[in-house]
């Protein structure tokens, strides 16, 4: 009961779990593939702008298969992210479609205009 508790104030147990595992694995990359990746996630969290925890879990998940992947196969860094590597990232982000903070705000920014009243004598 004081699991259902906690995770009604601070979210899934299970997914902060899952989301340390995965930031465990960008951290125990070879350089350079772990700069690169701790790069990517950092910036991710500023651009992707995620509020939901399924949707994160997975995209920081991904993102640790992504450069493992790489550092197996020995892929030089700038031919994971090509000549633009906020592109890239910003490519990347956008294939995870969870609920994002920005959709709140202009959902409100809407809603104010929706509650103005019109200008009237036009």
């Amino acid at each position: 009961m004081v699991a259902k508790w906690i995770e009604a104030l601070t979210g899934s147990l299970e997914q902060k779990k899952q989301y340390r595992q995965a930031v465990a694995r960008i951290s125990g990359l070879p350089e350079p593939y772990r700069a690169g990746a701790k790069a990517m996630q950092r910036y991710l969290m500023y651009y992707g702008g995620v509020t939901d925890g399924d949707t994160l879990v997975t995209m920081v998940a991904d993102l640790a298969d992504l450069w493992e992947r790489a550092a197996t196969d020995g892929t030089p860094v700038s031919d994971i992210v090509g000549d633009d590597p906020v592109e890239f990232a910003e490519t990347f982000a956008q294939a995870y479609s969870g609920d994002r903070w920005i959709d709140k705000e202009r959902a409100r920014l809407a809603r104010a205009f929706d509650d103005t009243p019109g200008e009237e004598g036009r």
